[in-house]
């Protein structure tokens, strides 16, 4: 890995470890080795690394999107699972769940890619939804955003939740979302 990303990944362990406020370019520098001046050649200010960060994880989301493009809406939907099921493993937080919290100090540029993010996630699970409602492979009654929603919303709760009750809570509840998504026959 470069600098720069050696950076950003300190960064995202950071801000979904500890949050945003929590940790300055000092500790970056102690824990990887490099002067500050380092992570400021690369990101004049802190919220020049914070979009660095959200922008890493829109970009791993729309790998992952392509990566699974012509395969059928349940896997689609199981690899967006998957994604959770590796935070909820590395008992982290995800991005969007860590910056949210901060939301009302956090800079304007911040919260713009933030929103971005968010719009991003809830497109795609809308389409995935979609399209597995055309193709009859799943069957629900709300409208397909409000249903990706209440999926992301599950999964973005479940996995800060299950860290302060029972970690197989986080199963329970990702698998009912699969469950309540089948049809009834």
């Amino acid at each position: 890995m470069t600098t720069r990303e050696v950076i950003i990944d300190k960064a995202d362990q950071f801000i979904r470890d500890k949050g945003y406020n929590a940790f300055s370019f000092k500790d970056i520098s102690n824990d990887i080795g490099i002067k500050t001046a380092s992570i400021h050649y690369h990101f004049p200010t802190k919220s020049d690394l914070g979009v660095a960060t959200i922008k890493e994880h829109i970009a791993r989301y729309e790998g992952l999107k392509e990566h699974v493009a012509n395969e059928s809406p349940l896997t689609k939907l199981e690899s967006f699972l998957a994604v959770h099921t590796q935070i909820e493993f590395e008992n982290k937080v995800c991005i969007v769940g860590s910056l949210a919290t901060d939301l009302n100090t956090l800079d304007e540029s911040i919260k713009d890619e933030l929103k971005i993010f968010a719009h991003l996630v809830i497109t795609w699970i809308t389409e995935i939804l979609t399209e597995g409602l055309e193709k009859k492979i799943f069957d629900f009654k709300m409208e397909p955003r409000t249903k990706a929603i209440m999926i992301i919303t599950n999964m973005v709760a479940i996995v800060q939740l299950s860290r302060l009750t029972d970690r197989n809570d986080f199963e329970l509840v990702k698998q009912t979302i699969l469950t309540e998504l089948r049809p009834q026959k």
